[in-house]
């Protein structure tokens, strides 16, 4: 039986937090599915094309050290209908600190009582990443800073292009 992945998230953009989750899970799944969640009320720093190839750029090489297959796709709506409609056995979670935790319990609980047979695996961060969050990334991005600490270098790159002047 194929143990099929699902890590969903906005992955805007895509920090060193999400790299060491989805190296994480390289180890766990034979196929892992990053599903980009797109929300039509809010406007994103990436398009989505953009965050997927940047996934995909970034993460394709890493999980293939496990013999475990890496896929990207978008969806909208529930994640847990995501992990379903992709056959997955598994959703993923990083966890950075005790509000990750107590946040991500419920969202499991809820994931749990409507796919009960979908299993939520939490990853604790490493410490080297644990203070990473795409939220501050946007923040500091968008104000000019130094985001090269905080993400891979392409992410880093497609960041400073979007802050260059025309």
């Amino acid at each position: 039986m194929i143990r099929v992945a699902l890590y969903a998230g906005s992955f805007d953009p895509l920090t060193n937090g999400h790299v060491d989750v989805i190296e994480s899970a390289g180890a766990l799944c034979d196929e892992l599915v990053v599903a980009i969640g797109v929300d039509p009320g809010k406007t994103p720093m990436l398009g989505v094309a953009e965050r997927s190839a940047l996934i995909e750029q970034v993460c394709g090489g890493l999980p293939m050290a496990f013999a475990c297959k890496l896929s990207v796709r978008t969806f909208s709506g529930l994640a847990v209908e995501a992990a379903r409609e992709a056959g997955a056995s598994m959703m993923l979670r990083g966890l950075r600190d005790n509000t990750d935790l107590d946040a991500e319990m419920r969202m499991a609980a809820m994931n749990g009582a409507m796919a009960p047979y979908i299993k939520t695996v939490f990853f604790a961060a490493s410490p080297a990443v644990r203070h990473i969050s795409a939220t501050l990334v946007r923040q500091i991005a968008g104000l000019g800073g130094d985001v090269t600490a905080f993400v891979p270098e392409a992410v880093a790159l497609a960041l400073a292009k979007r802050r260059a002047p025309n």
